[in-house]
């Protein structure tokens, strides 16, 4: 008999059986060390264990998952279309690594029953499921290593719950998004011309770039106006989701006696 099996047979006398045998059901595999995993459905409104002095939670794995998930989705894409350009690959890697997207795929794993958070936590719109989702990638990673978990990523996550040829043709409005977000926290946004000059087929490009509240805070390129205005909203919302700093440098410059968003766009720039 070999060893795998032998290990699976201790794991019914192990305390934490229930914990093995649960994240076996979703990983295809057994861990080999339970702990990365544990702190991975740790989340950070609940008092848990102590290391160093200081509560440890799913936040340090999140960091290193998202990085991870983005490589991974990268190269299966990279593969997949081995004529699509930069931007088609970035637009479609967004679609499938968004919040919303990953808050799913949590539910589908079903990672929600495991997450260990305060109980009003449950209830809120705060991407817990999809963050947590990013901090098991962590975990997998740190377990098993890179190219395990990308098997785990195109079997368990792509291949049942993600038509990427479907999701690639699908639309998604960054330019309306990023509107959403402004008006929400009253800031002020702007798309400025930034360049415009022709490829090497004489077709013309536009380079056009991001202001909220007078920073710019993203840049995008594209053969018409409103192409460079999406994917300069691409980048800031990327911006938004991954930089605290820049955030608050925004919302600080919220003039105090503004009632409404502003959103401006130079005359000579729409489509």
């Amino acid at each position: 008999m070999n060893i795998a099996f032998w290990r699976t047979i201790r794991l019914f006398f192990h305390p934490k059986k229930e914990s093995y045998f649960a994240l076996k059901r979703i990983l295809g595999f057994f861990p080999n060390h339970i702990s990365f995993y544990e702190e991975a459905l740790l989340h950070k409104s609940f008092p848990g264990e102590i290391k160093k002095g200081v509560y440890y939670n799913n936040e340090r794995l999140e960091f290193l998952g998202d990085a991870i998930l983005n490589a991974i989705i990268a190269e299966i894409l990279f593969k997949k279309y081995k004529n699509q350009k930069e931007g088609f690959l970035t637009t479609t890697r967004s679609k499938i690594v968004k919040r919303e997207t990953l808050d799913r795929l949590s539910r589908q794993l079903g990672l929600n029953k495991l997450i260990i958070s305060a109980p009003r936590i449950q209830v809120q719109k705060n991407h817990v499921m999809g963050n947590a989702l990013e901090a098991f990638i962590g975990a997998v990673y740190l377990d098993q290593g890179y190219q395990k978990t990308l098997h785990f990523i195109e079997k368990k996550i792509i291949s049942p719950y993600i038509n990427i040829d479907v999701l690639a043709k699908k639309e998604v409005n960054f330019k309306s998004k990023l509107l959403e977000w402004c008006q929400k926290h009253r800031v002020c946004l702007e798309y400025q011309l930034v360049e415009k000059f022709k490829d090497r087929g004489n077709n013309p490009i536009f380079q056009s770039q991001a202001v909220l509240n007078g920073v710019i805070s993203g840049m995008g390129t594209g053969y018409s106006k409103k192409a460079s205005h999406q994917r300069a909203a691409h980048q800031v919302l990327e911006k938004i989701r991954q930089d605290k700093v820049f955030v608050q440098e925004v919302l600080s410059l919220n003039k105090k006696d503004d009632s409404k968003t502003r959103l401006i766009i130079v005359p000579s720039q729409v489509v």
